[in-house]
């Protein structure tokens, strides 16, 4: 039988500038099926449609570089009333602030901060050294952020602290300078935010924090009437629907060492929540199941070897689970891309090779397409390096499908 040629990988146009921190798909919409969004230490959240293999558009953030991005979850439309759905997407800046960017009318809003406070009769560093110091707090970066619903945004940061942002109160404020007290939930971390995912129902949010500690929280949000809704009755106070507020809860379910031996640096949950897939700087992943938080699934946990090359070992940057099959893929600092099959221990294909590490990967919302960030991560310090690139692929089925078992 004839081999069908594989899919070639197509660079995107004017890509960023510096080190590439996240890509995610926006959910499709009548306008388009195919945006993808990316952020990057240059500052600048970009949008590519990958279809055509055009720039959308770039938009500076005026935060800093951005670490972390969320996509809005579809719905709300848009309206000033609410989180936005589609055309919204949320940027966490290295300056602590989680902003919020509307696509349709290019509005950016601050909708929180991330702070460090510390005790000024302490200081021992003059307050010219540093504007933050004359009010006695130093903004740290927003690390992670997730979509939780529409309505609702988790961030995760260097300051080792979470916070639930319910976005309609912001965008109420009329006061872009708010802090980490208009959040609706916060809490403390055990160390500093390097990972965070939320199910897909968004009920859980695991968070990977240094001192290789996995962290998962269980979140509450009780039925609450849409604002716009005339007939909403689902809630009895009526101050609450008037004012847009959300009565969102989160306990701490577990708080546990990884499996693995060095320092995470991604983790995201399978689709169906059962369990974690956990890659490390020490070129493995980890599969680790959550009975221990009441999610049953029988299973042992175990980790495989991967992204190395003869003796050297390079860091598992990504993970991103295909959206149908349940499989995942892995991007390395070796400039590769593997998919794997969890549930049945089997590597499926290597299916790219990029000249430098591979920063993020996403999975468009139909699996047909994976998008993959060729961006050097400083595993072997400052050195010259390939420039920054955004390629776009599509999947076959027999790459991502799990195998039969025998």
């Amino acid at each position: 039988m004839a081999q069908h040629p594989l899919p070639e990988a197509i660079s995107l146009p004017s890509p960023p500038n510096d080190g590439i921190t996240s890509l995610q798909y926006l959910p499709p919409s009548s306008a388009s099926s195919s945006l993808l969004a990316s952020t990057s230490w240059d500052g600048a959240l970009r949008i590519h449609d990958t279809n055509a293999k055009s720039h959308v558009m770039t938009q500076t953030m005026g935060s800093g570089p951005l670490l972390s991005m969320a996509v809005a979850a579809a719905g709300g439309g848009g309206s000033t009333n609410s989180g936005g759905g589609s055309g919204v997407i949320y940027t966490g800046g290295g300056d602590g602030t989680i902003q919020r960017f509307e696509i349709a009318t290019s509005t950016v809003t601050t909708i929180g901060r991330h702070h460090h406070y510390f005790d000024d009769s302490r200081l021992t560093v003059a307050p010219s050294d540093n504007a933050d110091l004359l009010t006695g707090r130093k903004k740290v970066a927003v690390s992670c952020l997730s979509s939780i619903d529409v309505d609702l945004i988790a961030s995760a940061g260097w300051d080792k602290k979470f916070h639930i942002w319910d976005v309609r109160q912001s965008n109420n404020n009329t006061n872009n300078n708010n802090n980490s007290k208009g959040a609706v939930v916060s809490m403390d971390l055990p160390g500093k935010a390097f990972s965070m995912d939320a199910s897909t129902d968004g009920t859980k949010i695991v968070v990977a924090t240094s001192g290789r500690r996995n962290c998962f929280f269980d979140i509450r949000v009780p039925n609450y009437a849409v604002i716009n809704n005339e007939n909403a009755t689902t809630r009895d106070d009526e101050n609450d629907i008037d004012s847009g507020a959300i009565n969102v809860s989160a306990e701490l379910l577990s708080d546990r060492e990884s499996s693995l031996k060095y320092q995470t640096r991604c983790i995201k949950f399978f689709p169906d929540t059962t369990g974690i897939a956990v890659g490390s700087i020490e070129g493995r992943v980890a599969i680790e199941y959550l009975d221990d938080i009441g999610i049953k699934s029988g299973k042992k946990k175990y980790a495989f070897k991967c992204h190395r090359v003869n003796d050297t070992i390079y860091p598992v940057n990504a993970i991103t689970f295909h959206p149908t099959y349940g499989t995942f893929a892995t991007g390395g600092a070796d400039g590769t891309v593997v998919t794997w099959d969890a549930n049945n221990k089997k590597k499926l294909c290597s299916i790219l090779k990029c000249p430098t590490s591979i920063a993020c990967l996403a999975f468009n919302y139909d699996g047909t397409q994976l998008a993959v960030a060729s961006s050097y991560t400083f595993e072997e310090g400052e050195r010259d390096h390939p420039r920054e690139e955004i390629y776009v692929r599509d999947v076959l089925d027999s790459e991502v499908r799990p195998k039969a078992k025998k």
